[in-house]
């Protein structure tokens, strides 16, 4: 009889013996995990990668100098920072996915020789960047954006007739009246656009396609802000020149291709030497003009531009301070009899739908009466040799 038998209480069974792993699981775990993690590490000891990781789209590359279709295994990686690069340089970095090999393609039409085109039209030779974006600059060779962004015909340089320029502030932000004043507005007619629309580069480059000249707005201190807040980056008199450069800089990189710039709002600042000095420097440093809406009696834009060497013009009239059929069209007199006293005139009027249907309408005829629509770089140019 077993031993165990003799010693078993009697009437009762022995119990059987509970079954023992000789690994516990979460050792077991902990080995899985460990062994998994010594094969990545294996891998990418012995993988060849030259991307590293970076982010990459593969796309099938056929050589520069043939014709036909790339094998089946031959891939090119494009690198993502490359892109942002590109316009300014012309070309873009091929790496073989395989072999690891850099090469360096011409992207067509971006020669050295040609304009190259930038952010909403614009010349990279003419732009610089910042942290940003793509800003405004005079280029290596004299070159101003203000001259090359001009949409200025022979006829108006005609100075035995006088001429009216007219400018169109606040677009960009409303679209159906950013379209319409596009659209409806003859060609001389200059477009002045808000840095804060989603879709302003777009119409910028519209605006330009239909040779209008464009100016930047920039958004400046009111006296009664900030209850009167005329937008982000807003240059303040309380702010350092660093940081207003700064602002104006975001402000400048948002779209391209304009003649010069323009205040959105600013009484105050613009009646502040200390601050808006140094801002007019920066804007003529970059070889753009200077446009004052003549919205405040304050301002000392023309007193500052002298000192700056700063093209620059300044509004006549108000042509929608009414903004009523009869009251639009009085003004339009009075900026007609100051172009007859003075040989070039300029008005300016808000992105109104009534107010860009009146002055269309009054364009179809102005010639008629012997006045010659021009630019706003036609005005500058013209403030600046008097």
């Amino acid at each position: 009889m077993p031993a165990d038998d003799l010693n078993a209480p009697l009437g009762q069974k022995k119990k059987a013996k509970r079954l023992q792993l000789p690994v516990k699981i979460p050792t077991a775990v902990a080995g899985v995990l460990g062994l998994v993690l010594a094969v990545f590490a294996g891998w990418a000891l012995v993988a060849s990668d030259p991307m590293g990781g970076e982010p990459s789209a593969v796309i099938a590359l056929a050589p520069p100098s043939e014709g036909k279709p790339p094998a089946s295994d031959t891939v090119a990686k494009i690198e993502a920072p490359v892109q942002a690069e590109a316009p300014a340089q012309g070309t873009v970095t091929i790496i073989d996915g395989t072999t690891g090999k850099r090469q360096e393609v011409q992207i067509a039409g971006a020669g050295a020789g040609s304009q190259t085109a930038g952010p909403a039209g614009g010349d990279v030779r003419l732009l610089e960047s910042t942290r940003h974006g793509m800003i405004p600059k005079v280029g290596t060779d004299g070159r101003r954006p203000a001259d090359v962004y001009a949409r200025v015909q022979p006829s108006m340089a005609k100075s035995d007739v006088p001429r009216i320029a007219i400018v169109v502030s606040g677009l960009g932000v409303g679209a159906k009246l950013t379209a319409d004043a596009i659209a409806k507005l003859p060609a001389p007619v200059t477009l002045a656009f808000t840095p804060y629309g989603p879709e302003t580069a777009n119409y910028v480059s519209k605006a330009r396609e239909s040779n209008h000249e464009i100016l930047l707005q920039v958004a400046m201190e009111p006296f009664d802000y900030p209850d009167n807040d005329p937008g982000p980056q807003t240059l303040l008199t309380s702010l350092a020149f660093e940081q207003n450069v700064d602002r104006l800089y975001w402000m400048m990189s948002r779209f391209q291709g304009y003649v010069g710039i323009s205040n959105y709002m600013g009484a105050r600042f613009t009646s502040n030497e200390a601050s808006f000095l140094p801002i007019l420097k920066e804007v003529a440093k970059r070889g753009l003009i200077y446009f004052d809406d003549g919205a405040s009696s304050r301002s000392l834009a023309a007193q500052i531009s002298g000192a700056t060497r700063l093209t620059f013009s300044k509004s006549d009239v108000a042509v929608d301070a009414v903004p009523t059929p009869t009251e639009i069209g009085k003004a339009l007199s009075r900026l007609e009899n100051v172009a007859r006293s003075n040989g070039i005139a300029v008005g300016t009027l808000s992105a109104l739908p009534i107010s860009i249907d009146r002055v269309a309408q009054w364009a179809k005829t102005v010639e008629s009466r012997g006045f010659i629509l021009v630019p706003i770089s036609v005005a500058a140019a013209r403030s600046k040799s008097s």
